[in-house]
């Protein structure tokens, strides 16, 4: 995978659990890792839920090859934050991991 391919700056969060102020536990996003990525919004939609329009994009961020990246994580990017659907990983010669991903438009991500 050549270097120009990964264009963008992201950043990996992971759920952990922390003690609040108060001494409560809570879960909350933090960084794994910033990596380069190609990002590439696949298709956008837009519903009505309670009188309320939501808008939904997809996009494929591909990096270079991973482990420890999965499902249960989030992507940050320059224009919001993504959850992770599916991390299909390149088996054939792990040059790269394709994060198949949907906007989470309400959320800082933290």
């Amino acid at each position: 995978m050549k270097a120009g391919q990964l264009r963008h700056r992201v950043e990996i969060l992971r759920r952990v659990k922390e003690k609040d102020k108060s001494g409560a536990t809570v879960m909350v996003w933090r960084p794994l890792c910033k990596v380069w990525a190609d990002v590439r919004h696949v298709s956008g939609s837009e519903t009505m839920r309670h009188d309320v329009l939501t808008a939904s994009v997809r996009a494929s961020v591909r990096i270079r090859w991973r482990t420890g990246v999965s499902a249960d994580m989030r992507v940050k990017t320059g224009n919001g934050v993504y959850v992770i659907r599916a991390a299909i990983p390149d088996l054939r010669r792990r040059e790269f991991l394709d994060l198949i991903c949907e906007s989470l438009p309400d959320e800082s991500g933290h």
